[in-house]
């Protein structure tokens, strides 16, 4: 496993929050002082909210918190626990009726995994803003608790991944980290070997390598799978910065995880600048792809149980 966590930027918090019974879950990154963000959505079914904001041109700079949330379109309802919990801590854009909370969200499909009835909603969004501190597990909870990889053949054959974290530290005090909630279609790798992926007789099969080999259908997974996290550092940095590292965190999902931002998946990173340390722009997005990497491979290592 690799070490660090997103709470290795100092003043980040993250908290999870699941129901067992439904085996779906949520994890939120609070930044109580408003972090500059940005997001890149690459994959073909995404679900998200508040991210039209953080383009070009959009007036509000910063976000409270950043929520990952299974339960597929229905989760995006725990961002409003997110919000109360927020609003009630101060944390918002201040305007002169009230604090508005700013809490973009993205989310996986893992309908099929627990129970399709029972989803994430508001008293979860609070409970995990409630849960949220410097310690942060991995592997089947929060987000990751319904999480799969490798869904090339359905799920009787794919395997549980979870969700990860990790950081590296750079000259100058400057920290990159990435939260990373994996619930792909492709296969979680590593230097060319599958860590957790679709199996045939207990054996991968290597998804990509099955797939240009054999005859493939897989429009039946379609909206069913999902890469989102979070990748942060405390050097400051403008906007359209932001947005660049949430763009190049997706080479990290791609170094990890493959085949990666298909159709069937709805691949969405979000970034933070939550504190003022300086530091080259090409090393942070070096720093971005490995930490993020980095973090894909935790969430499946990290992972004690099958599907």
């Amino acid at each position: 496993m690799y070490s660090g966590s997103i709470t290795d930027i100092q003043g980040l918090l993250a908290g999870h929050a699941q129901d067992t019974a439904g085996r779906t879950g949520i994890t939120v990154v609070l930044a109580p002082n408003g972090a500059v963000c940005g997001v890149d959505v690459r994959g073909s079914a995404p679900g998200t909210r508040e991210t039209a904001f953080m383009s070009q041109g959009k007036a509000v700079q910063e976000c409270y918190a950043v929520l990952l949330a299974g339960g597929s379109a229905f989760g995006l309802a725990a961002a409003d626990g997110v919000m109360i919990y927020c609003e009630q801590q101060g944390m918002g854009v201040r305007t002169e009726d009230a604090v508005v909370p700013i809490v973009p969200a993205a989310v996986i499909y893992d309908l099929g995994y627990g129970r399709s009835d029972i989803r994430p909603n508001a008293g979860m969004g609070y409970a995990a803003c409630i849960n949220a501190c410097i310690r942060v597990p991995q592997g089947s909870v929060g987000v990751g608790m319904g999480a799969t990889v490798g869904k090339v053949l359905g799920m009787k054959h794919a395997q549980k991944s979870g969700v990860g974290t990790a950081s590296l530290q750079l000259p100058g005090g400057v920290t990159v980290a990435a939260l990373v909630g994996v619930n792909a279609f492709g296969d979680v790798i590593e230097n060319g070997r599958v860590l957790a992926g679709a199996q045939k007789n207990g054996t991968h099969i290597n998804t990509a390598k099955y797939m240009l080999e054999n005859k493939v259908e897989t429009e039946f997974m379609k909206g069913r799978n999902t890469t989102i996290g979070v990748v942060a550092t405390n050097a400051k940095l403008t906007k359209d910065e932001a947005a660049k590292l949430a763009q190049v965190a997706h080479d990290g999902l791609a170094k990890a995880i493959d085949p990666i931002h298909t159709m069937v998946d709805g691949d969405t990173m979000f970034s933070l600048s939550y504190g003022s340390r300086t530091a080259d722009m090409n090393v942070l997005i070096t720093a971005a792809i490995e930490a993020t990497r980095r973090a894909v491979v935790n969430s499946v290592l990290a992972v004690e149980e099958t599907v």
